[in-house]
């Protein structure tokens, strides 16, 4: 019964969460040398990883220009003229800044993924030395884009998967089978050898709902970032910053009495001595939860950056040899990506838990 508690309990964490893949070789001839500069001049590979990387204000899946198919998705902008909504259709897959969208007598341009209201009597947004817009400011960006898409996605799934383990649970008493038969044992291999372990018997269950929702939202997102024109919402650092602060939150809140006077006034230690390391401590308090956040950032994007490399080299230098060494590399490193799916979200979660448990940890352990 507590189980299906914690199960309940993690769908509304979920909620929370969401609303908030080598060669150099001499160039003997002109003519191939010329195609392979032209080649360079036509492939930014940098562009092209970034783009996939990022976040964006319609979901791309394939193709360019006006024949690439994109899902649309709303722009929510505030300005000091109130709310203003409209579908990212309207920049007509336009990210330079060329197409204005007019509402509500404002202008707007996409300028590399940011949105930028013009100012008033500009019809085309102008640039300085230095590429940045001179007449048009960016106002408050509340969209639905491709990252939150993809969380809003996540969520549904989670709840869809959750629910029917619930229901479950709720109409029997004997083990599930098949798909709920893997996800109660990934329940039971979180409780048991990530939460038990790192915070105690008598503590653990509070903080399940935290921990199985962590865990179940990067894995999710991490297995669905591997999709081809999937978002890489794990490898954004506004995700991974957010998830970070749940973690210090509740570590923060559910601290004992304990813990604050090891913290900032331990113990046994000459009391000259305590000023500094309560300053030491103290910061403590904030680099646990920013080494999770840019751990989980800094591993998922270092793997996506890699394969896009290797898929990039086959455009840069336009060699069918280069293909046949490239693509197996690839694979290979998006096999390895499932696995650390799995291990940045156990990783994240067994910190989590232990940070949790340091904090809510009995007098008598010490």
């Amino acid at each position: 019964m507590t189980a299906q508690k914690s199960l309940v309990i993690s769908l509304y964490f979920a909620l929370a969460f969401a609303i908030f893949p080598l060669f150099t070789f001499a160039q003997e001839h002109e003519q191939e040398h010329k195609s392979l500069q032209e080649a360079e001049e036509e492939f930014n590979a940098t562009e092209m990883i970034m783009h996939h990387i990022g976040d964006a204000h319609g979901w791309h899946f394939f193709g360019e220009g006006d024949s690439a198919v994109t899902l649309p998705l709303p722009v929510i902008l505030y300005t000091d003229n109130g709310l203003v909504t409209f579908m990212s259709s309207e920049f007509h897959h336009d990210t330079e800044g060329h197409h204005v969208v007019e509402k509500d007598g404002m202008r707007f341009v996409n300028l590399h993924e940011d949105i930028y209201r013009l100012d008033a009597g500009a019809e085309t947004v102008e640039f300085d030395a230095d590429h940045h817009p001179v007449n048009a400011s960016k106002p408050w960006d509340l969209s639905i884009t491709k990252n939150v898409a993809a969380m809003f996605l996540t969520v549904i799934l989670m709840l869809l998967f959750f629910t029917s383990l619930a229901r479950h649970h709720k109409k029997n008493t004997h083990a599930p089978k098949g798909f709920n038969n893997a996800l109660e044992t990934l329940v039971l291999f979180v409780r048991d050898d990530i939460a038990i372990p790192q915070i105690g018997e008598k503590k653990y269950m509070k903080f399940m709902p935290f921990l199985l929702t962590v865990f179940f939202f990067i894995w999710i997102t991490n297995l669905m970032g591997l999709l081809p024109g999937a978002a890489n919402v794990t490898g954004n650092i506004a995700v991974t910053v957010s998830l970070g602060l749940f973690t210090m939150l509740i570590m923060i809140f559910n601290g004992n009495k304990d813990f604050y006077k090891h913290t900032f006034w331990m113990p046994g230690i000459p009391t000259w001595v305590k000023p500094i390391l309560a300053v030491v401590e103290g910061l403590g308090l904030l680099i646990k939860p920013a080494a999770l956040m840019i751990r989980l950032f800094a591993n998922i994007t270092a793997g996506h950056i890699i394969i896009l490399s290797l898929i990039g080299l086959i455009f840069i230098l336009e060699n069918a040899g280069i293909a046949g060494v490239s693509v197996p590399f690839a694979l290979f490193i998006t096999v390895l990506e499932l696995l650390v799916a799995f291990l940045q979200a156990f990783i994240f979660t067994i910190l989590s838990a232990l940070f949790i448990g340091m904090a809510v940890e009995e007098h008598e352990h010490h």
